[in-house]
């Protein structure tokens, strides 16, 4: 796995942890990408170790992501935010700052929000 893999899967174990716990379905979205990625097991032990404790944005490894990997943090981002069919205010405020973070202009990160809500909302079948 790419170390650009690895820090957006430890970015979204972020995302998945504001508000204050770790769902069953964030895991398995976690695992998903695990096997997506192609994490070998000791990548993928890694990941999972680092997602057992909170974590925050401050843990997000910034400094690892390219611009597209950042474009690419987002639209995941936004999936796990629903992954529990709503989205918190917890979570609604947490992409905000993670678009500040990954310091990804709003022009081009309100379309890939609006993408990826009307992608995920679909698939989930749930209704505004």
């Amino acid at each position: 796995m790419h170390v650009e893999d690895l820090a957006i899967l430890k970015s979204l174990v972020a995302v998945a942890w504001v508000d204050g716990k770790f769902a069953d379905e964030e895991k398995e979205l976690l695992e998903a990408l695990l096997s997506a990625f192609n994490a070998s097991d000791a990548e993928a032990d890694e990941v999972r170790a680092f997602a057992k404790e909170p974590r925050s944005l401050a843990d997000i490894p910034i400094t690892d992501l390219s611009a597209d990997d950042r474009l690419t943090l987002l639209n995941h981002a936004v999936v796990l935010t629903y992954i529990d069919s709503e989205q918190s205010d917890a979570e609604k405020a947490l992409l905000v700052d993670l678009v500040a973070a990954l310091r990804i202009p709003a022009e081009q990160a309100g379309p890939i929000i609006l993408a990826a809500e009307a992608r995920v909302k679909r698939l989930l079948q749930i209704t505004a």
